[in-house]
């Protein structure tokens, strides 16, 4: 490893370019708002200091729903959605700011999800808004082994990779087109639904964890240059068979 001052600062700087940029090449014609979400939280994984990492999109009635996740595994989709219960993502939803907790220290009213973390080895956690001006859609969610929040430096890269797609998902959509934009979001987690299934299926047949599904389902989208939501359907439907 080299030993030249700034190297490694450098390297993130670099790492960060190519994310942003592959952010940006996904924001294609008719692209999918869950292959958009999937990026995200792998990029997050990626270049930042996390273990894990989840995205919280809001439904039709403002409650907080998983859309994707690092891992589908069962446990961290429960600290997930008991974080959008009462912990650190509904509150960062409500407010529409950034919300950085140490587990240990989480207020009593957040027990359970204090509770649920703390057993998958969760010691702090980061909800960044995924916002446009006033409007909050949901949150991305970091999750950390260590105690000690993210660096400044990494909470900023964050809060701009979710404002970046963000952007995507309203793109070209006027914030007054309220029923607009909640068709748009609720045709994906529609998409999500159809993803739980297909998983299912895959998992059952060929005995085989949920996470090992979900690669399956998302390295044969990639490989045919296909939407995940679409291959899920397929399957689901019989379309195609794996």
């Amino acid at each position: 490893m080299s030993s030249e001052p700034g190297t490694g600062s450098e390297l993130r700087d670099k790492r960060l370019i190519e994310a942003f940029a592959t952010l940006a090449d996904t924001l294609v014609d008719d692209y999918d708002i869950v292959d958009l979400l999937q990026t995200l939280v792998e990029i997050c994984d990626g270049v930042l200091d996390v273990e894990a990492s989840g995205i919280l999109l809001a439904d039709e009635e403002g409650e907080l729903e998983l859309m994707v996740s690092t891992s589908e595994e069962s446990r961290l989709v429960e600290v997930m959605q008991l974080g959008a219960e009462a912990g650190p993502c509904i509150e960062c939803f409500r407010t529409g700011e950034a919300v950085s907790v140490v587990v240990a220290d989480a207020p009593p009213e957040w027990i359970r999800f204090r509770e649920a973390a703390h057993e998958q080895g969760f010691a702090s956690v980061q909800a960044i808004p995924m916002r446009l001006r006033e409007s909050v859609i949901g949150t991305l969610n970091l999750f950390r082994a260590s105690s000690d929040v993210l660096a400044p430096g990494d909470l900023m890269a964050a809060q701009a990779l979710a404002d970046v797609a963000t952007i995507g998902i309203l793109h070209e959509r006027s914030l007054r087109e309220t029923d607009a934009v909640r068709d748009q979001l609720q045709k994906a987690l529609n998409s999500r639904v159809v993803i739980e299934q297909a998983k299912g299926v895959l998992a059952h047949t060929h005995g085989i964890s949920p996470d090992e599904a979900f690669g399956v389902l998302r390295q044969y989208a990639r490989s045919h240059q296909l939407s995940l939501g679409a291959v899920a359907d397929d399957l689901v439907n019989r379309r195609i068979i794996f």
